[in-house]
């Protein structure tokens, strides 16, 4: 084993463990904003997540435009739109799919990133076998308004990824994270205010806007802190293979909270993505 071997795998492994904790805080978050979603819609969720998560980072962080080169302030912007447009999009897809099958079409996205920026096909196409065993298309009768939102979603996160480890590599911390998150909020306002009518907004009682609180601490902020820091260990190749396990953890959160049982191919299709991850994350270290 080279001197360099075990640094890179620990780096692997840790931003492994990150990624992973990132996923399940995510599938968590989403687990709970179903119920949410029933009361003030799809995008009023997506909206009072991104809106308390600007402010919670903006706070927390205080980060200084003048600190920001021109070109570094711009991909945060991008990073912020996009983030905010994934979300949106997202829960709409979430509100018409089950959630194993939401997350296994949005998984499309980062498995694009892994194969265009990989050094290797065999990750990549065993989690795609996972994630069309998971989805099942050949069964019929699919929401396809719910699968064009996920797969929307998907696209934008495909962008999310790479604008994300550009942001992380140019900015300390996550100071990029803090400005970009605000900007999904606006993004996310501008959405439900074209989309979801002015009187989305009312629904927006006390114990509610309480609730979002506590909900955008779970999704996004701890998610996407952990995917900004796990992004500066992995490449974006295997971040995006690591991401199959996502559609495997929906499955699990879906099961477990919201009672979506799994057919055999879709326990085929997890056993798939969870070897597809375990690869990428023995493979991927910076």
């Amino acid at each position: 084993m080279s001197l360099t071997a075990a640094p890179r795998r620990t780096t692997a492994r840790t931003g492994a463990a990150l990624a992973v904790a990132a996923m399940t805080c995510v599938q968590l978050g989403l687990a709970v904003s179903v119920g949410l979603a029933d009361q003030i819609g799809a995008f009023g969720t997506a909206w009072l997540r991104l809106a308390w998560a600007g402010i919670i980072l903006f706070l927390l962080v205080r980060p200084r435009l003048p600190e920001f080169s021109r070109a570094n302030l711009q991909a945060v912007v991008a990073l912020g739109v996009v983030t905010g447009a994934m979300t949106m999009l997202f829960m709409s897809a979430v509100a018409r799919l089950p959630l194993g099958t939401a997350s296994a079409l949005e998984f499309l996205g980062p498995l694009g990133v892994a194969v265009f920026r990989g050094r290797t096909l065999r990750w990549p196409l065993l989690a795609a076998v996972g994630v069309l065993l998971l989805t099942s298309p050949w069964h019929g009768g699919t929401d396809l308004v719910g699968v064009a939102f996920a797969l929307g979603a998907a696209l934008c996160w495909a962008a999310y990824i790479l604008l994300t480890q550009r942001v992380g590599d140019e900015s300390t911390g996550i100071r990029g994270l803090a400005i970009s998150m605000p900007v999904a909020g606006l993004t996310a306002t501008a959405g439900l205010a074209l989309f979801g009518g002015p009187q989305a907004f009312t629904l927006m009682t006390p114990e509610i806007l309480v609730f979002g609180l506590l909900l955008a601490v779970l999704l996004p902020v701890i998610p996407f802190v952990l995917e900004f820091l796990a992004l500066r260990r992995l490449t974006t190749a295997a971040f995006g293979t690591l991401m199959s396990l996502e559609p495997a953890i929906a499955v699990v959160i879906g099961f477990l909270l919201l009672h979506q049982v799994p057919g055999w191919a879709a326990l085929a299709g997890i056993a798939l993505v969870v070897t597809a991850g375990i690869g990428a994350e023995r493979s991927g270290a910076r």
